[in-house]
């Protein structure tokens, strides 16, 4: 390393947000940017540890102390190398990844201070585009044609490996554009799809087929392929069966997500489609990312008020899990840039019925409860706590998460991945999945 104790001096530096009285009312991206003299020095803080923990923590296998090295003594160019050679994707994790190699980072074991791998990595990706450092490979072909299914990120990230290693690939999505959930699931103001695009004319110049508006049935695959690959997803949302589910007003997050996405992409929507939050009161039943987008997206497009309710109970708060320990991931209280812009958040509430009048949602009737320890084990038995209360809201958004998808069985040149393998789990795994799935592909056909 140039400088293997910069980390005793140096302390660690986040870009930040853009002020909320400014973010609040466009969709452009929260997160600002260090200069580069800045981000070099952030960059230094990395001590090339004897066991690589954010390594080991990494689904891709990440190797930040290398590109934190290159970063550092200047050279952008190796340092791309060295991240695009695990991440095929890296403005997209250095964006959204919940960063688990940070909370691994032995500096966070230390002093809390984990090196800043995530930003470093969106800063060492977009200096690789301004410079032209991204490459069009130009892979020699083998004959043999593979389909894939659904092209979010793990049908990205197969599609990108299959394509490197000479397979002529043709990537089906039922959408009008590629990216899945990161382009209809995650906010412009944490992502902006221009990102996407530009990653996605690299893939076409690649050789990558796209065909989009396509719904491909499981069991009526295309013909013509020497292989197949399933990245469909987890596109069936948990819903809250409650009384008054069918009343006007209550929506899935996604129904809002997509929706704003798709219109700040230029699509129009009749009025009566639109799932606004403008002069309403919001509430939004489910704790997790989705729940947090949806306060952010209810901001910007001018609700009255927002309130989060989560059925479990509150995360211990602090940089420590007692019950999760270092290096693994921390399941601490996490306020996001949204809940910043404004949001009351409750925990240990279970949703009643959805109140109404002429068919339209006023409210909902909540109960405060708690968890007592199951005397058999498994699942925590829950139990009432005070009074039913009503909670007040014209706009009820539904996060709380999604369901595992049932597949038939497949012939053997089906291989399923990502989400649709294994249920919703995040956008790193995602990527790190559909790479394991094309090597899969490649051993199958090349035993064949």
């Amino acid at each position: 390393m140039g400088n293997p104790k910069a980390f005793l001096t140096i302390h660690r530096q986040e870009a930040g947000y853009r002020p909320i009285h400014d973010r609040i009312h466009d969709f452009g991206e929260v997160e600002q940017t260090l200069n580069s003299k800045d981000r070099r020095t952030q960059a230094s803080r990395c001590m090339d540890c004897g066991v690589p923990f954010c390594h080991w923590a990494c689904p891709l296998g990440n190797k930040p102390p290398e590109w934190n090295d290159a970063l550092y003594k200047g050279d952008y160019e190796l340092a791309y190398r060295l991240l695009n050679s695990t991440n095929p994707f890296p403005e997209f994790t250095g964006r959204i990844c919940p960063a688990l190699c940070e909370k691994a980072c032995v500096l966070n074991l230390m002093e809390h201070e984990p090196t800043t791998n995530r930003e470093d990595e969106a800063a060492i990706t977009e200096m690789a585009f301004q410079e032209n450092f991204v490459r069009i490979e130009t892979p020699k072909r083998n004959g043999k044609k593979v389909a894939v299914i659904g092209a979010g990120p793990a049908g990205l990230a197969a599609a990108n490996e299959l394509n490197l290693r000479g397979y002529s690939v043709t990537l089906f999505d039922k959408n009008e554009a590629a990216g899945g959930l990161l382009r209809y699931g995650i906010p412009n103001f944490k992502l902006n799809k221009a990102i996407i695009d530009r990653r996605m004319e690299v893939l076409e110049k690649e050789g990558i087929e796209f065909r989009f508006g396509v719904t491909v049935e499981e069991n009526k695959l295309p013909e013509g392929f020497d292989a197949y690959v399933i990245a469909t997803g987890t596109p069936t949302a948990r819903d809250l069966k409650i009384p008054g589910r069918e009343l006007k007003g209550v929506h899935f997050a996604l129904d809002m997500l997509a929706q704003q996405n798709r219109i700040l992409a230029g699509i129009d929507f009749k009025k009566e489609e639109l799932v606004s939050a403008k002069g309403k009161d919001v509430l939004v039943i489910g704790g997790g990312d989705t729940g947090s987008d949806c306060i952010g997206t209810s901001h910007r497009q001018g609700c009255k008020s927002v309130t989060q309710i989560e059925i479990m109970p509150k995360p211990v708060e602090g940089p420590e899990d007692p019950q999760n320990p270092w290096p693994n991931w921390p399941r601490t209280l996490k306020t996001t840039s949204s809940h910043e812009e404004g949001c009351t958040r409750r925990w240990n509430i279970n949703s009643l019925e959805f109140i109404g009048k002429d068919g339209k949602l006023t409210g909902v009737k909540v109960q405060e409860i708690d968890w007592k320890p199951n005397p058999e084990g498994g699942r925590p038995i829950m139990v009432e706590k005070g009074k039913p209360e009503i909670i007040k809201c014209e706009l009820v958004l539904l996060a709380m998460g999604f369901l595992k998808p049932e597949h038939a069985k497949f012939a053997d040149n089906v291989f399923v991945t990502g989400d649709a393998a294994s249920g919703a789990s995040l956008v790193v795994r995602a990527l790190a999945a559909g790479i394991r799935t094309a090597k899969d592909v490649d051993k199958y056909l090349q035993a064949k």
